[in-house]
């Protein structure tokens, strides 16, 4: 009876130090190889990441009046994957104001496509935001301190 208890619990060390083994070895895989790969940033042609041409948008003065129609200039662009997919908007007014996307869009390269999150804060007045899209798609957005601001960018896809 003792050898058989002795062999039953031989076979339970076993059984532990084999789960135990499997659970390191999954965490090893998802942490050093399913985790960067997820991560990773995909490699795309070097004119969607910098293209040729700028689409200018101005924040005409007086746009934090919600009287004023007129706030984003031109309030909707078009341009092409890789070629004139880079946005900038110039704030000329004398308050600070967002470009927020409407529905949180995230670019894979150049993230969310939101002046608030990159550094900045609010566009001050006579400064920039900048931003690079890389995918196609219709992109529309509004200020966040002032929402009846609202404008639309889209993005065509060009073959390569």
């Amino acid at each position: 009876m003792e050898k058989r208890s002795l062999l039953e619990n031989h076979t339970a060390g076993i059984s532990i130090i084999a789960f135990v083994i499997a659970v390191a070895i999954s965490m090893g895989y998802y942490q050093f190889l399913y985790v960067p790969q997820s991560n990773q940033k995909p490699v795309l042609p070097p004119q969607v990441l910098n293209p040729a041409q700028t689409i200018q948008v101005t924040i005409v003065p007086g746009s934090s009046s919600p009287s004023q129609t007129t706030n984003f200039v031109p309030k909707a662009v078009q341009g092409s994957l890789g070629l004139s997919s880079r946005v900038v908007w110039t704030n000329t007014d004398s308050v600070p104001h967002s470009v927020t996307s409407d529905n949180n869009y995230k670019d894979v390269i150049s993230g969310s496509f939101n002046s608030i999150d990159h550094g900045q804060g609010l566009i001050p007045p006579q400064q920039k935001f900048t931003f690079v899209f890389t995918s196609d798609g219709v992109y529309a957005y509004h200020c966040e301190p002032h929402p009846w601001m609202q404008g639309k960018v889209t993005i065509l896809k060009q073959k390569f």
